[in-house]
């Protein structure tokens, strides 16, 4: 299935996993799967690790398993800064045998001290690239504060839509953990023509170094209530967990009261915190 026909029916609820490190045992993703599925998401989409298109045969292994094995829609994440033409050409064959429909086409993070390729320079490249060689259903990324490379918020909403123009069907944005910063993007996506579902993308903070790590790189905003949440909690590793779950939800039920398309939850890989979750929200979805 399309994910994109979800929205046309419900407000949806989809996580994001990872695959395991490299020194980490492969079982670890499918006790998480194991866990995830029961709570019965409507897609789960998989990432695609920072060492490239080495790490392409992860994502569809997992991928093709939540979707064949445990019958919840996937999507593969797909990231292009590495890849030439003849490498994502390999690859979205790989999701076509595997029956995946849905990818996450992202522009991926630029080399450190190395080259990428010319064949892709933006998302939206590497979304006209799919959409002229197979049926897909393409989801793009959106950033409620900005993209951190951008130079205005003008500037990054007018890239958004070329994105938009060159195939998206879909849009899941970056973390936040202010709404008011996703509510006024939405409606300057709304006046610049742009009437695909987006998702907002939640992630519970269980420490604060990680929150520090991902908001330095995603350039989201700390509000002064967080802030001041993860100083009285940071030395209580329990404590910080269910804070940060109840902060997560405090943000979901006020997003689904906005008639918010979807929620998107980054688990990073922690189905108790999802559960946890789940159970606090999942009644109050509209479907």
């Amino acid at each position: 299935m399309k994910t994109a026909e979800l929205f046309k029916h419900k407000q949806v609820l989809s996580f994001e996993i990872f695959p395991p490190k490299r020194t980490a045992p492969m079982d670890t993703i499918y006790q998480t799967l194991e866990a995830l599925q029961n709570l019965k998401p409507d897609f789960i989409s998989v990432t695609y690790g920072a060492s490239g298109s080495d790490n392409f045969s992860s994502t569809l292994d997992i991928a093709s398993t939540v979707k064949n094995t445990y019958g919840v829609e996937s999507v593969a994440h797909l990231a292009c800064i590495r890849l030439t033409k003849q490498d994502a050409l390999h690859q979205l064959n790989g999701f076509k045998e595997a029956g995946i429909e849905n990818i996450l086409a992202l522009r991926g993070d630029l080399p450190v001290n190395e080259e990428g390729h010319d064949d892709f320079t933006y998302a939206s490249d590497l979304v006209s690239f799919i959409k002229e060689n197979g049926d897909f259903n393409v989801l793009g990324a959106c950033y409620p504060e900005g993209h951190p490379e951008a130079d205005s918020l003008d500037i990054d909403l007018r890239n958004l839509k070329t994105k938009v123009e060159a195939g998206v069907d879909q849009l899941t944005s970056q973390l936040f953990l202010d709404n008011d910063y996703f509510y006024r993007f939405r409606d300057r996506a709304h006046a610049a023509g742009i009437t695909l579902p987006i998702e907002a993308g939640i992630m519970p903070v269980i420490n604060k170094a990680q929150i520090v790590r991902l908001t330095t790189l995603c350039g989201a905003n700390i509000p002064e209530k967080f802030s001041k949440m993860m100083d009285r909690y940071e030395d209580d590793p329990e404590a910080m967990r269910d804070a940060g779950i109840a902060y997560a939800i405090d943000q979901i039920v006020d997003l689904i009261t906005q008639d918010v398309d979807g929620i998107h939850l980054y688990t990073m890989n922690n189905p108790y915190v999802a559960q946890k979750i789940y159970e606090a929200m999942h009644r109050l979805v509209r479907s």
